[in-house]
Formats: C-alpha cells, structure tokens, sequence
C-alpha cells in the first residue's frame, strides 16, 4: 500500500518528537503492509515549512530505519494567501515527489468563497490540488456539493484511513461514505503522527473497503492512485454507487 499522507519526521510539527519516534513509525507502517510513504509536514502559521530541513530529516529517518520502507517527500499546506502565492510561483516546493500532486488542508473556521478560483490558479501552475480529510471538517461535511464541484473542475479528495473505519466518529465515517457512494472520494492515507492515537496504518482501512466496497475499490483507494501521485500519472475516478431502484407505487402496480 502506498499512504500520501504523513507527518513522520521528527521535531518539524505536531508529529513525533524524536528520532527514535519516527523510527518505530516506519516499522509499524511496514509491519501493516505499507511499502510507500510520503513525508508530509505541515505548513500553517504554527510550523514552517523548510524545504532544507525536511530534506536532511529525510536521510536521517532514512539511514536509521534502514531504508525499510520508501520515503517521499510533500507538504501539507494550509490554505493561507501566503502559502497559496508561494505554492503558485514554486510548485515543486510543495508537491509530492517535486511531480503535480499538492495535499491541501483547509482551515476549520471558514472555507474561502474563492475557493474554485484559487484551485484553477493552483492547476494553471501546474498543481492538481488534493483535499485532505474533508470528512474531519464540520464544515466541509456540510458541503458535499461544493466538494463535487471542485472535483469536476480537476481536484481531489483524500479520507483519513482512522475516519474510514470509524475510530474519528460517526459523523466522519457517514461523510466518507457518503463521499464514496458518490464517487468523490480518490485516495485514502493515514495522516499520521505517533504509533499509538495516530499510527501509520492503512491496512484496517484497506479491509474495510474491500468489505463493503470490494477489493478494486480497496486496491484503487490505498494502492493505485496514491502510486499515481508518486509518478505524477493521471488518477483514476471511483464511479458513484448506482442509485437505488424505484419502489413507487407505480411501479409496484405493474
């Protein structure tokens, strides 16, 4: 499996704070079937994100797990007009793999009205915006529509491997399966930040898609596309759950 999501390096977020953290977070996402992963930190008004720094923590982790599991880089980047005209004029600053693909997190408190218009500047600099976890987002749960339409113009959206199964609450499971009944849903990866509240996994996940979603869904969700966003290939789309069959009662009479 491939996770698109991470906060693996020590001391640069909120992630784990050691070496040694980051470290047993490797074993732990290799024990449970990940042979990918991308390193992803946060760049918000809290955290800077520092291209340099990131890079030597890389090879750091790197050397000391071992190279047992593949690491890449990318960014989670807070929708904030500073970060947004950086990412603009220094798209593979931001990027996974320096390729196309930018994970986006939006703020909890508002959702920019421009929101369509800063994506297609986003794609005009050759980004394809990736929405992280809106199924975490009380107002981006609320807005469904919206979210399709940022689809049909060329986004992306990612769920939390934890809100799939259930473990971020109803509310946020009930929007992933709403997101995936109707077709919007492109990756699912691990946001993770520790081994034990946040752990590197997706391989509960994989099983529960492939449960009640089948295992091309599973396969597509947690393996092909996030190997797509690694190469920059195009990502396939999850087809929307066929409607329900009418049961009027005009139909019943005939």
């Amino acid at each position: 499996m491939v996770d698109i999501h991470s906060h693996l390096l020590y001391g640069l977020d909120d992630g784990p704070v050691t070496l040694e953290d980051s470290v047993a977070m490797v074993r732990m996402a290799v024990q449970h079937g990940t042979t990918d992963l991308v390193v992803t930190p946060h760049a918000n008004h809290e955290f800077v994100f520092d291209p340099e720094r990131i890079a030597q923590r890389l090879a750091e982790v790197c050397d000391a797990s071992e190279h047992a599991l593949r690491l890449h880089r990318g960014c989670d980047l807070h929708l904030s007009f500073q970060n947004i005209e950086d990412a603009i004029v220094n798209p593979s600053k931001y990027s996974i793999n320096g390729k196309k693909y930018l994970l986006v997190e939006f703020s909890e408190l508002m959702i920019f009205n421009n929101t369509a218009d800063i994506f297609s500047r986003f794609m005009q600099a050759g980004l394809r915006p990736i929405v992280t976890h809106p199924e975490r987002n009380a107002l981006l749960r609320r807005r469904k529509d919206q979210i399709g339409a940022w689809v049909d113009a060329g986004a992306y959206v990612q769920l939390t491997a934890q809100s799939v199964t259930g473990q971020f609450g109803k509310a946020a499971q009930n929007c992933c399966r709403d997101l995936l009944d109707r077709g919007l849903a492109h990756f699912v990866a691990s946001d993770a930040h520790d081994c034990e509240y946040r752990p590197p996994r997706l391989d509960q996940a994989f099983a529960w898609l492939a449960k009640y979603y089948g295992e091309k869904t599973a396969e597509l969700l947690c393996v092909i596309n996030p190997r797509a966003v690694l190469s920059g290939d195009p990502v396939e789309a999850l087809p929307p759950k066929p409607a329900p069959e009418s049961r009027g009662w005009l139909r019943f009479w005939r």
